[in-house]
């Protein structure tokens, strides 16, 4: 009867173990990263899906975005991939102007890049034009080997 109890509590210290590395240490340590909106500078993206991806060059985006809008996709804007990487994060078609994208943090852990992103509405009383829109952000981050993990916060 005492083998299986303390097969148990070695089981559940272990996996109690894990969790503590998993969430105290390695997403710990995070100091805030500094980035740059570039969504502008992309222009017109009209990209249908809802979209959350890094791209370590040029190449990745443009290949990226020929895909997602054949025969229209706009020309990526000066990065500089030898220095920067490329967040890009789409919500897909909203039914008016008022919607938006916004990273909200970008933060450097120990085993990973965290980026939080957020949607924004219209508010009842707001002028916005009611017609499809797909809104997006593309922001440019330092080079890094780390993996972004995209945190999504939804709507306020």
């Amino acid at each position: 009867m005492r083998r299986p109890l303390a097969a148990l509590l070695i089981v559940l210290l272990a996996g109690g173990a894990w969790v503590s590395y998993a969430e105290l240490w390695r997403h710990g340590g995070g100091r805030p990263v500094a980035w740059r909106d570039l969504s502008g500078r992309l222009g017109a993206a009209e990209l249908p899906k809802p979209v959350f991806r890094h791209f370590r060059t040029r190449r990745s985006l443009e290949q990226y975005l020929a895909h997602a809008m054949p025969g229209r996709a706009p020309a990526v804007p000066g990065i500089d991939f030898g220095r920067d990487d490329a967040l890009l994060v789409a919500i897909g078609a909203r039914s008016s102007t008022g919607y938006s994208v916004r990273l909200v943090s970008v933060s450097e852990e120990r085993s990973r890049i965290a980026a939080r992103v957020r949607e924004t509405a219209p508010s009842l009383g707001q002028r916005v034009e009611a017609r499809v829109t797909y809104p997006y952000l593309l922001a440019a981050i330092p080079k890094s080997s780390k993996r972004v993990h995209f945190e999504w916060l939804g709507r306020p």
